[in-house]
């Protein structure tokens, strides 16, 4: 094969990838996994590079020996196997890659200060947060689900993925923090005079920042601060996008709706005033 040949085959590659990739932005999140499953089906060549690029909604297990649910993710996954946060054992029982004993420590403390911010914020549902070390520092993932349960005729899900990676600065005092996060959202409403609408999308942000560490459970709050900016400022960005254009849309077509109302009117009386002025114009026999 020469070198002009493997270029362009990269290229449709590239492009393949971006136009799959395109139409999952466009694609309603709750339906990610049969969508992309039809896109492997319709591109095998590019089975990798889509399920390393495509976030799914996050999927939630009960870890039998302490009785609570945790969620899974590619980042505790090892083979077909999923480490529990709160046991540090693989389901089903496999040796997979765990946690130094210094990071451990730290990630069942996370775990629970994310508990309770997820108490806060979400008034329920599920969070998990894994970390595991790296050359320099260490990296990790806070998740968080939150199921609606269909009360007021209202279902919907929401999906963040905070993925965190800590750079420990030669001082020892500093850390730099590399934060991406994805919220995958959708809702589904059903009333009588409405009908049933469903509005949904997901948003990936990038935050960096420095911080100083007095201890190594210093971690834990800065992380928090960066994820709780994230989802504030995420949360935000979908109440405007989403909401707020979907608002203006339907204001649109109401105000339509009325102009369209006050033109009949007005065809109306207008016919009724030009029939009345021929009657008066009529001569007598």
């Amino acid at each position: 094969m020469t070198s002009s040949t493997t270029a362009t085959s990269s290229a449709l590659i590239d492009s393949q990838l971006d136009c799959a990739l395109d139409l999952m932005r466009r694609l309603p999140p709750q339906q990610v996994e049969k969508n992309l499953s039809d896109l492997i089906d319709l591109v095998p060549d590019l089975t990798e590079e889509l399920l390393a690029a495509v976030d799914q909604p996050l999927k939630v297990v009960r870890d039998r020996t302490v009785g609570k649910d945790y969620l899974l993710c590619d980042y505790n996954r090892d083979g077909d196997s999923y480490r529990s946060p709160w046991t540090n054992t693989y389901a089903p029982p496999f040796d997979g890659n765990l946690p130094s004993d210094r990071l451990r420590h730290l990630e069942i403390e996370a775990n629970q200060a994310f508990e309770q911010y997820r108490e806060m914020y979400f008034e329920g549902g599920v969070s998990s947060v894994y970390f595991w070390d790296l050359e320099n520092g260490f990296a990790g993932v806070v998740l968080i689900k939150k199921v609606g349960d269909g009360s007021k005729k209202i279902k919907g899900c929401w999906d963040s993925i905070h993925v965190i990676e800590v750079q420990e600065k030669q001082s020892g005092r500093t850390a730099h923090y590399k934060l991406t996060s994805t919220v995958m959202l959708w809702l589904q409403t059903h009333k009588t005079m409405s009908g049933m609408m469903n509005l949904g999308g997901s948003l990936t942000r990038q935050l960096e920042a420095d911080h100083q560490i007095t201890e190594f459970s210093q971690h834990i709050i800065n992380i928090g601060k960066m994820v709780e900016e994230m989802e504030n400022k995420i949360r935000q960005t979908l109440n405007a996008i989403y909401f707020g254009k979907t608002k203006d849309i339907l204001n649109s077509l109401r105000n339509s709706e009325s102009a369209q109302n006050r033109a009949r009117l007005q065809q109306v009386n207008f016919t009724g005033e030009l029939q009345s002025a021929l009657n008066r114009t009529k001569p007598t026999e």
